[in-house]
């Protein structure tokens, strides 16, 4: 049980124990492809979860395959959660869930937009410099890696950045989290606003959700109302036409 605490306890481990649960029986190279770090520093966790017997392995030819084991997990609900009353847990946790959301005072703004393509293509879209220039009027740069600064370049030939932040999360081609800030207002916390990109295949289609939230006011509530929609209407056509629209969509007056 020890070995078990130790091992959920850090959240790289806990982030490897969730994609094995969205898909079992991958290989050290899978598994590496959507941790921004390196093969050996995912052999090292996951030998800590083997140890723990969270994670069981199988050989097929030359590869080694990784699968969830929730027995430990299974043992420890038994043991710490079950002998509570789960009514009252819950009753609790949703006062704890409405407090939380009373405290946020900052706006959060949510669009949906579903594009026939493929997760990898709109990943690229919306992380590759030339592709941005082509439909959102800059080129976002960085290397996308968990950790890194990335910025929203204007394409006048200007080099000026309209916007800065820090790639939060980075899971190629499934989700992107950025931190974005005014050139000004970098390394100023209480400035920062939040981004995220959640790509869900579906068939021969896309489900692109983008989140930005903690926004400073209703005031940017109602910027970013009118830009993100313009913006991914764009993003949307060059992905399913290969041309944006022959207007620039955020340039339309508002009726």
């Amino acid at each position: 049980m020890d070995k078990v605490f130790k091992a959920l306890a850090d959240e790289t481990r806990r982030r490897l124990l969730d994609r094995l649960h969205e898909e079992n029986g991958q290989t050290l190279g899978e598994l590496c492809e959507r941790i921004a770090m390196t093969r050996q520093s995912v052999t090292q966790h996951l030998s800590v979860l083997e140890a723990a017997n969270l994670v069981g392995t199988v050989r097929r030819g030359r590869e080694k395959l990784h699968y969830l084991n929730p027995v430990p997990l299974h043992e420890i609900q038994e043991r710490w959660i079950d002998k509570f009353e789960r009514p009252r847990l819950a009753a609790l946790g949703a006062v704890k869930r409405r407090a939380e959301e009373t405290m946020t005072d900052k706006p959060t703004f949510v669009y949906v937009t579903y594009i026939r393509s493929t997760p990898e293509k709109v990943w690229d879209a919306l992380t590759d410099a030339d592709l941005t220039a082509a439909y959102w009027g800059h080129s976002n740069l960085s290397d996308w890696q968990q950790g890194s600064r990335w910025e929203h370049v204007r394409t006048d030939g200007s080099g000026v950045a309209d916007v800065v932040g820090t790639v939060v999360e980075s899971d190629r081609p499934r989700r992107l989290v950025t931190s974005w800030a005014a050139p000004e207002d970098e390394g100023r916390d209480d400035k920062y606003s939040r981004v995220t990109f959640d790509i869900q295949p579906h068939g021969d289609i896309v489900r692109l959700t983008v989140t930005h939230e903690d926004l400073p006011d209703e005031g940017a509530l109602s910027d970013v109302s009118q830009g993100w929609p313009a913006v991914l209407s764009n993003l949307k056509s060059l992905l399913e036409t290969g041309s944006p629209l022959p207007q620039e969509p955020w340039l339309v007056p508002n009726a």
